[in-house]
């Protein structure tokens, strides 16, 4: 098999199943199927290129993450030059990167549905370079963001729930994409995500969250395994 030949069928295998992972869910589609969909003539084409769906999913992620991760390294720099704080301009950095997808005409909309079906889990499945490495865009967004909330709502995981919901609204949108404008949209959206994240606790929230403490005894940071990967 040439390296062109191999290219071209990894490629028409990224991009079926980007699109069949969007559609039915990453696990409601067989290997199978996305083999026939990308024309493989060969059965185990799938398992030669990524070694399974796992490395497959990597792989579709891939296609689109580094123009994510520039656009919100970018926009975060641009937000540490001007050095005002500003939970909105931190709202539209997480936001918009992901917005942009909405416009992709090379699969953008699949992509933002498939994060919101990892987000969007009992167990959300996160890239551990969003809580650890200080490369990520994500990671320098969350540290960011921190400085500017209540330590009581960074406990209880406010950067993750804003995370997961403009996830699961971009999304909700992309599944009707494509638009002729999504500005109002997007606009709106670091509008609710800004509101989200600067929301105060009631004090049925505090006094809830410090009986929880007592019971569960000195640990205040597990909630319960979901929020604590993404706090």
């Amino acid at each position: 098999m040439s390296e062109t030949a191999a290219t071209t069928t990894a490629e028409r295998l990224i991009d079926a199943a980007e699109a069949l992972f969007a559609t039915h869910g990453i696990e409601g589609v067989s290997l199978r199927e996305i083999n026939r969909a990308a024309g493989a003539r060969n059965a185990s084409a799938l398992q030669y290129h990524f070694g399974g769906r796992d490395g497959l999913l990597r792989a579709v992620l891939a296609k689109h993450h580094n123009a994510v991760e520039a656009r919100r390294h970018a926009m975060l720099d641009a937000y540490e030059a001007d050095g005002r704080a500003d939970l909105r301009a931190l709202a539209g950095a997480l936001v918009r990167p992901n917005a942009a997808m909405l416009a992709d005409g090379d699969g953008g909309p699949a992509y933002l549905q498939i994060m919101a079906d990892l987000m969007n889990r009992p167990r959300p499945v996160i890239d551990p370079a969003a809580l650890d490495d200080p490369a990520s865009s994500v990671y320098r967004w969350r540290s960011l963001v921190a400085g500017l909330l209540d330590n009581d709502a960074t406990r209880l995981h406010r950067r993750f729930v804003a995370m997961r919901f403009a996830a699961v609204e971009l999304a909700r949108r992309a599944r009707s994409a494509p638009h002729t404008d999504d500005r109002l949209f997007v606009s709106h959206l670091v509008d609710l995500v800004a509101g989200l994240l600067a929301a105060p606790l009631s004090d049925e929230t505090r006094r809830l969250d410090a009986e929880r403490a007592v019971a569960v005894g000195s640990d205040r940071n597990t909630l319960s395994d979901v929020h604590a990967a993404g706090g």
